[in-house]
């Protein structure tokens, strides 16, 4: 499985991309329908949002930066 050429980095990266696009969709809908459980604190922060898009960015950093290479065999 050495000579596959393909970087675990590039998997980390799609899951990282995956998880963040859907805790940020989660964040941008509980933002707009303001449907927060009873006794949340600091629920101004709107921290899936930030957190769903940071996840987000940097899966796609990691897709981008270790994609596999295409081979001309």
């Amino acid at each position: 499985m050495h000579g596959s050429g393909i970087p675990i980095w590039f998997f980390i990266g799609v899951l990282l991309f995956v998880y963040g696009g859907m805790i940020f969709g989660y964040g941008i809908y509980e933002w707009m329908t303001a449907s927060y459980p009873v006794g949340v604190q600091l629920t101004n922060l709107h921290t899936p949002v930030w957190w769903g898009g940071f996840l987000f960015l940097a899966g796609n950093f990691y897709v981008l930066k270790f994609r596999p290479k295409r081979s001309n065999n």
